[in-house]
């Protein structure tokens, strides 16, 4: 066979069950021989869609994502979604056609554009060295901390006659038992604290099966501590009674002011960046702050630690939990009064606030409640950027981090309903949500056919402003003119009815019927849902990161 075919075979054989893309002639024969081997190819309307979903079933499924592309432009296409993936450290290997002649019209610098996104690069030089350039990319794709790698292929090499697979079982890395002095150290310091909160983070949500979730939770009954998370591991605690939810801009006001009041804070898998710290300012100057993680060069990357412990964190809680009696000095902070007061305003939702729903708009934080309660818990939430995107984040529950899907970390507008289609391949189980804005609706549309063809029940809520409010409401207060990012309203239900979905224009909450007739059954086609959303000022998230306030 040859080497495309080959290399095919090959992922087939490391596990590879999905891969997403559009296929172009220089990508043609690698896809074919991955479905020819068993796997399922996703084609979607665009590479930067396909990127994307292919970034969100790797974030849900807990399994390498992989993404097809032609060369050249099939590559470009697709870097704002490899950008996104980079950034989140997703475990996403990119099976790049490469063009190496300088004259070809296809050429790009791949290397350069890999490196330039933050992403790893391995090229497959040759036939006679193939599977160990296939492997090599494999393992820095998916051996912890893991990543996003493009896997050069390039078309002469793609043509020539494959050698026979080496024997022996796929890449894979030994799980390494945490240093025993580091600890100590993180034991000491939850015995000495009386307040202690654990933040943690989008390395805490990836583990599989729930296991963080369960060492971490019998790690804070052991030492009183409370739990939170990053925006990226909404999720991993919900239900439990000490819970408090996202951590940083999106936290409620009891949240902050528990998170503030810590002397100890123990951030598991997240790197306390200015989201999750509010600027740095969520987490006491005085408290100790310790940060558990697989990778090195993530310990200390957006604020100083007092102690950084460098492994696993199912395994490091796991043997804290060990060494800790329970009921360990931080009982004082789980007090029934404290638990009382997490239960009844710890959730935006529970909050008063005024509704500022009118005839012809709907008060978003009206919408979100209302959706919250029509919803099946068995959801997945995969919300794109703007000054929408707290409320269905803070007031959308989620069953667990595979629940949430929230591709933050490049700021781009326009992910989330190829976020949404990604997560619905790797979880048919639940109900895939995407809650978009009108203008990153608008930017990803074409992804509709996709999920048209594939019959994805999927709900997609978009919260109309006619306008991209993120920058109507930062400028607005000055003074400045706002005819470039405001537009007339337009009827997205009806566009969503052209590609083939289900359509519902919502104004007030009796409109909301629609929906609940779409979620009665059959559920055959997706619905968009455009909802007319009442402008109730700058969302408070972005006024901490635009003011810093």
């Amino acid at each position: 066979m040859q080497v495309a075919e080959a290399v095919g075979r090959a992922l087939a054989g490391y596990g590879v069950r999905e891969v997403f893309g559009v296929v172009g002639s220089g990508n043609f024969h690698v896809t074919n021989a991955l479905v020819a081997a068993g796997a399922r190819f996703v084609a979607a309307a665009h590479e930067g869609g396909a990127a994307t979903m292919a970034d969100a079933y790797a974030r849900v499924s807990g399994r390498p994502g992989v993404l097809s592309v032609h060369q050249g432009p099939g590559v470009t296409n697709a870097l704002t979604g490899l950008t996104e993936a980079a950034k989140s450290r997703t475990p996403l290997l990119v099976l790049a056609a490469e063009a190496t002649a300088p004259r070809s019209n296809f050429f790009v610098d791949l290397a350069g554009v890999a490196t330039a996104l933050g992403a790893g690069y391995v090229r497959v030089r040759s036939e006679h060295q193939m599977y160990a350039d296939l492997a090599i990319a494999y393992r820095l794709a998916t051996d912890p901390p893991g990543g996003t790698v493009v896997l050069g292929l390039p078309l002469d090499v793609q043509n020539a006659d494959a050698p026979a697979p080496p024997p022996g079982p796929g890449p894979g890395a030994p799980v390494r038992p945490p240093p025993a002095e580091q600890v100590a150290a993180l034991m000491a310091a939850l015995r000495g604290a009386r307040r202690p909160v654990f933040i943690a983070g989008r390395g805490a949500a990836r583990q599989p099966a729930g296991a963080a979730r369960a060492a971490l939770t019998g790690l804070a009954d052991r030492c009183g501590a409370l739990l939170a998370v990053s925006a990226a591991a909404n999720g991993l605690f919900a239900g439990d009674p000490w819970d408090l939810g996202i951590s940083g801009g999106f936290a409620s006001p009891l949240a902050a002011e528990l998170i503030s009041g810590a002397d100890l804070v123990v951030a598991w898998g997240s790197t306390l960046n200015m989201w999750t710290t509010r600027h740095g300012r969520l987490i006491p100057p005085d408290a100790t702050v310790v940060q558990v993680d697989r990778d090195p060069a993530a310990i200390g990357v957006n604020r100083p630690v007092d102690l950084a412990v460098t492994g696993d964190v199912t395994l490091i809680a796991t043997a804290a939990a060990a060494e800790l009696a329970a009921a360990a000095s931080g009982a004082g902070w789980r007090t029934p009064e404290l638990a009382d007061r997490i239960a009844g305003s710890v959730r935006w939702r529970d909050l008063p606030y005024p509704d500022r729903s009118g005839p012809t708009q709907i008060d978003p934080r009206t919408l979100s409640i209302a959706l919250d309660e029509l919803l099946p818990a068995a959801r997945t939430v995969a919300v794109d950027s703007g000054n929408f995107m707290g409320y269905p984040s803070a007031y959308l529950s989620v069953p667990d981090p595979a629940g949430f899907c929230f591709t933050q970390a490049f700021q781009s507008i326009g992910l989330g309903l190829a976020s949404a289609i990604g997560a619905a391949v790797a979880r048919p189980d639940r109900l895939p949500v995407a809650a978009l804005g009108d203008g990153g609706f608008l930017m990803s549309v074409a992804e509709l056919a996709t999920a048209v063809r594939l019959g994805l029940p999927l709900l997609v809520v978009v919260y109309n402003d006619a306008a991209y409010g993120a920058e109507v409401h930062h400028f607005r207060p000055d003074g400045h003119p706002l005819e470039t990012v405001t537009f007339p309203d337009t009827d997205l239900a009806r566009i969503g009815q052209g590609f083939g979905c289900a359509g519902v224009t919502v104004r007030t909450t009796a409109d909301l019927a629609g929906v609940r007739d779409w979620l009665a059954g059959p559920r055959d086609r997706p619905l968009v849902v455009d909802a007319k959303v009442a402008d109730v000022g700058g969302a408070w998230w972005l006024a901490e990161a635009f003011r810093g306030h």
